[in-house]
C-alpha cells in the first residue's frame, strides 16, 4: 500500500480543533481512495515557545524535511507571545527555507453558502509569492525608546523570485480560464513595483495564450467586490497577496472557507497546507471552530501529493454537506458535527 508521511502541526488556538477534524477527513479519504497517511504530531506554537524559548527547535526544519507534506493548523497568541515572534520563529522560517514560493489560495462561494456580494459566479485563483518581497524582515531600528527612533523595514525583491511566481502564475492560467492579473503599486513604489510589471510584460511573451491585465492593488481590491466574477488567475506580491486572500476569504463567505497550501513546485522538499485563517484565541476551546478551510486544505495536500481522485472525494463530501445547509452560518453548527457530516458522506 502506498504511504505518505505527513507532519502535523496543529499550533495554537482553533489551530488543535481543525486539525483534528480534517486529519479525521483525511484518514477516512485514504482508506477508501487505497493509500495511508501516516501522521507525527510535532507540538511546535507559542505554548511550546513559553516552555523553551523557541517556536520549534533548532533542528526543526531538519526534522521535518524527511516528511512528504506538512499539514499545519494555525499559529499564534497574541496576548502571550508576539505575532512578530510566532510568525518569524515557525511559518516563515517553514515557507523560506524549503522555498515554498508559490502560496495558493482558492476563492469560490461552496454551495449553499450565502456570501456578502451579488455576484456568486466567481472563482478566483490567488497565488501569492511566499519567500521574500516585503516579508523577508530586512531592516531595523535605532535610537529604540527615544524621540529620535527610527524603523526601516526593506522591501527585497529578485528578479529570480518575481519570474517564477509570475511563470506559475501563468501556467495555473493555461489549465482554467487562460487569464491572469499581476497586481503591483508601480504609480508609488517606482523601484520594486516596476521591476515586477517589466518582468511581468517580459514573462507574458512566453505565453501568447493567456490574457494578461496588469492592476494597481487599489483598483484589484475595488474590482474583487464589485466584478469578481472578471478575475480568474491573480499573482501578487507577499503583502498585496495576503491582503487580496483575506479580501477573497471575505467574498466568499468568510475565513472558514479559505484554504490555502504553501507549494514548492519542484516537491525535493514537502509543502505545507494550511486554512487561512488564524488561532482565533477567543473561540478556542469551545468546539465552533469552523473545521472547512481545513479540511479543503487537507484535499491541496491530497492533490498535491498525487492522490487526486481521494482529494476530489473531499471537495464532494464538503459541497454535499454545504449544500445541507452544515457549516454555512457562523457558530450554528459544531466541529464535530460539520466533520461528521463530511465523515459520513465519504463512507
Amino acid at each position: 500500500m502506498k504511504s505518505h508521511k505527513i507532519a502535523l502541526i496543529p499550533g495554537d488556538g482553533i489551530g488543535k480543533n481543525v486539525t483534528e477534524a480534517a486529519w479525521q477527513v483525511l484518514q477516512a479519504a485514504a482508506k477508501k481512495g487505497g493509500f495511508a497517511l501516516e501522521g507525527t504530531n510535532f507540538p511546535w506554537s507559542c505554548a511550546y515557545y513559553r516552555e523553551t524559548g523557541a517556536m520549534m527547535p533548532p533542528d526543526g526544519i531538519e526534522t521535518l524535511r524527511s516528511f512528504d507534506a506538512i499539514l499545519l493548523g494555525a499559529v499564534g497568541w497574541p496576548a502571550e507571545v508576539p505575532d512578530s515572534v510566532s510568525l518569524h520563529g515557525l511559518l516563515l522560517p517553514i515557507r523560506k527555507q524549503f522555498m515554498q514560493y508559490a502560496n495558493i489560495r482558492p476563492h469560490r462561494l461552496l454551495p449553499g453558502v450565502q456570501g456578502p456580494l451579488r455576484s456568486e459566479g466567481f472563482d478566483i485563483l490567488c497565488i501569492r509569492e511566499n519567500t521574500e518581497g516585503e516579508y523577508t524582515g530586512a531592516g531595523g531600528r535605532v535610537h529604540s525608546g527615544t524621540g529620535n527612533e527610527v524603523a526601516v523595514e526593506t522591501s527585497i525583491f529578485t528578479r529570480v523570485g518575481v519570474e517564477r511566481i509570475l511563470r506559475y502564475g501563468f501556467e495555473q492560467a493555461r489549465t482554467r480560464r487562460k487569464k491572469l492579473a499581476s497586481v503591483t503599486k508601480s504609480n508609488a513604489q517606482k523601484h520594486s513595483m516596476v521591476f515586477w510589471d517589466e518582468i511581468t510584460r517580459a514573462v507574458a511573451k512566453d505565453y501568447p495564450d493567456v490574457e494578461l491585465t496588469q492592476y494597481h492593488i487599489d483598483a484589484i481590491a475595488a474590482r474583487m467586490v464589485m466584478e469578481p466574477d472578471s478575475l480568474d488567475v491573480v499573482v501578487a506580491s507577499n503583502l498585496f497577496g495576503d491582503i487580496l486572500t483575506d479580501l477573497g476569504a471575505a467574498i466568499q463567505g468568510g475565513l472558514g472557507y479559505a484554504a490555502s497550501a504553501n507549494i514548492n513546485p519542484d516537491r525535493s522538499v514537502p509543502s505545507m497546507f494550511e486554512p487561512v485563517h488564524g488561532s482565533a484565541p477567543d473561540i478556542a476551546n469551545l468546539g465552533i471552530a469552523n473545521p472547512i478551510a481545513a479540511i479543503w486544505s487537507g484535499a491541496m495536500m491530497l492533490e498535491h501529493l498525487g492522490e487526486r481522485s481521494a482529494a476530489a472525494e473531499v471537495m464532494s463530501a464538503i459541497e454535499a454537506v454545504t449544500t445541507r445547509g452544515i457549516g454555512t452560518n457562523p457558530g450554528q453548527d459544531r466541529t464535530e458535527a460539520i466533520t461528521g457530516a463530511v465523515l459520513a458522506v465519504l463512507s
